[in-house]
């Protein structure tokens, strides 16, 4: 048998390859490719398959979407689709997993070392108890993972798209702006890339400035650097809001293992997220704070825990 399995991470933005070595847990050949409108996963994945001039016959696809038993399976923030049959016959696999991005990344997080993690509050993690998982990226990602038997299992679902509760007249304010472009807001336009855009954007509103487009780089950027009031107050609500809604998954299943974030934003600016409003919030519970703050968060700085994750996902499909 091959030792080498294929794993993908694919977001709604960039598409990411790599080989897993399945004796030794490593991964390699690390690959990431911007997805455009009209592109196949399965001319990517021959396409990088023939660049490392390897034939594999396993393979783990992590992919931000849903995922049942259907077949074909389309993305939920790009047109990107595929068949699970198709890709089996053209690849000539004898295995093809395919797992929610963030299943992948919950799998990775009981094989990560501590250099891979940034601690923020709380005590040490009881791994009795089940962990949290989410993550702001092109969309906001979340799972659960909770140990049977001593086999860690991921519990996938779609918590990106519920609804985020405002609890001030400040607040209201902004999902008041939101709800005149969206309609129903679900969390998810407050806790991505797109999200950072949307707060600047409501707070523009409110402030009777016109509107401007922006990309959430350049608010992050002069929000570190002081030079924009707004994009300070934008980044600041953004920590504060995933602090509330990671403060929500918390007390939804009890989650005494701990709380990881994931996703591509917050790695960018530590610093600013640890001195933030961000833990305040996570703690900010009513009768349920002192339950909350004993609740350790992690943020995840491994490059590519998703692709870790699926290979993990795809060993433990072989034990």
């Amino acid at each position: 048998m091959n030792q080498y399995a294929l794993v993908t991470d694919i977001g709604g933005t960039n598409a990411r390859f790599a080989l897993y070595n399945l004796e030794t847990n490593k991964l390699s050949a690390i690959t990431k490719v911007l997805i455009a409108k009209d592109d196949v996963l399965l001319t990517l994945i021959k396409n990088y398959l023939a660049s490392q001039s390897i034939i594999v016959e396993m393979a783990c696809i992590a992919i931000a979407c849903p995922i049942d038993d259907s077949d074909v399976i389309k993305m939920t923030n790009n047109n990107l689709s595929f068949s699970r049959s198709e890709l089996i016959k053209e690849l000539n696999l004898i295995k093809l997993e395919v797992i929610n991005d963030f299943t992948a990344v919950s799998m990775s997080i009981p094989k990560l070392s501590k250099q891979d993690l940034v601690k923020i509050g709380g005590d040490e993690p009881d791994l009795n108890y089940p962990i949290a998982i989410y993550g702001a990226g092109t969309g906001l990602g979340v799972s659960h993972l909770i140990k049977v038997s001593e086999r860690w299992i991921s519990l996938s679902g779609e918590g990106g798209h519920t609804e985020l509760p405002m609890i001030s007249d400040d607040e209201d304010r902004i999902l008041v702006q939101l709800r005149k472009k969206f309609g129903r807001v679900s969390t998810e336009r407050f806790l991505s890339g797109n999200g950072i855009v949307n707060i600047y954007q409501a707070l523009l509103q409110i402030n009777n400035q016109p509107v401007e487009e922006i990309t959430p780089d350049i608010i992050v950027q002069k929000a570190l650097s002081h030079s924009c009031p707004l994009c300070l107050q934008t980044l600041t609500y953004f920590c504060t809001f995933m602090g509330r809604f990671g403060g929500n998954l918390a007390l939804m299943l009890n989650t005494l293992g701990g709380v990881y974030i994931a996703g591509g934003i917050v790695p960018r600016f530590i610093e600013f997220f640890k001195a933030s409003p961000f833990r305040q919030a996570f703690e900010n519970k009513g009768r349920m704070s002192y339950l909350v703050k004993k609740v350790p968060v992690y943020v995840i700085t491994h490059e590519d825990p998703g692709l870790f994750g699926a290979g993990v996902y795809l060993q433990n499909c072989l034990t």
